[in-house]
């Protein structure tokens, strides 16, 4: 066979080979592509089934006002102060449950912080929340609600590790500083969170491993922010800032 086929057939190999290579690829980012968009819709699906369920609760407390007026009016003519006193703090519980803990001025965040924190209330974690957010932002309410969702969900699952109810809480400041939408979110936690490499390694199992950190830093490069996570025994910190 002469050099000039054998160079031929070289060619043809090599340019076989690298439309290979871009087809693999363009395939694999189309899979990955798929996979991210089915956490995300799978996200926005459990985001909103927890924002219904607060707003059905608190339907359901007003349909049962009446009921509750009635009872404390008979327990008044009766007398019965100690009934009374006693129902009154049962309703003020019930009603702490499901009452909006916040307004920040973003109808989409208060429902998605609201959602989350009444779940964090519930499971005896201790709440501290500072946010205010323009009405008016570059980020899509949608990418927003994945990036607060996907660390209010982390900082639960880390602080209900813990087995003393007392050693729980979650911090939460949102505000517009410098122009940027400042995000921070610090919980407690069991120990310190595992790195590898620059890369905190997510503790949660399943099929969507990893993919809420990795979701959330999607959307910062996305919008051209900027995200920091740092861990000490016992505490886990993210702070993300994202142009206004």
């Amino acid at each position: 066979m002469d050099k000039g086929k054998v160079f031929s057939i070289i060619g043809v190999i090599i340019v076989l080979g690298i439309s290979l290579f871009f087809i693999i690829r363009y395939i694999l980012y189309k899979l990955v592509d798929k996979r991210i968009a089915n956490y995300q819709d799978e996200l926005m699906t459990k985001h909103y089934n927890e924002i219904e369920n607060i707003y059905r609760e608190m339907r359901g407390w007003k349909h049962d006002y009446h009921n509750h007026i009635q009872l404390m009016k008979a327990y008044l003519e009766l007398g019965k102060y100690k009934d009374m006193d006693k129902y009154l703090n049962d309703l003020d519980k019930d009603l702490t449950n499901i009452d909006t803990v916040l307004k920040t001025g973003n109808l989409m965040v208060d429902a998605i912080l609201n959602s989350k924190l009444s779940l964090a209330m519930r499971q005896d974690i201790d709440i501290n929340v500072k946010a205010t957010v323009p009405e008016e932002l570059q980020v899509a309410d949608i990418d927003l609600c994945v990036i607060i969702g996907n660390l209010m969900d982390n900082a639960m699952e880390a602080a209900i590790k813990l087995p003393n109810p007392k050693d729980r809480f979650i911090r939460v400041y949102i505000r517009e500083m410098k122009g940027q939408l400042y995000i921070s979110i610090t919980n407690s936690m069991e120990g310190k969170a595992t790195k590898s490499g620059l890369e905190y390694i997510s503790t949660k199992l399943g099929k969507n491993h990893g993919f809420g950190l990795k979701r959330v830093d999607s959307i910062v490069n996305k919008y051209g922010g900027f995200i920091n996570r740092q861990s000490e025994e016992g505490v886990f910190a993210t702070e993300i800032t994202l142009p206004i």
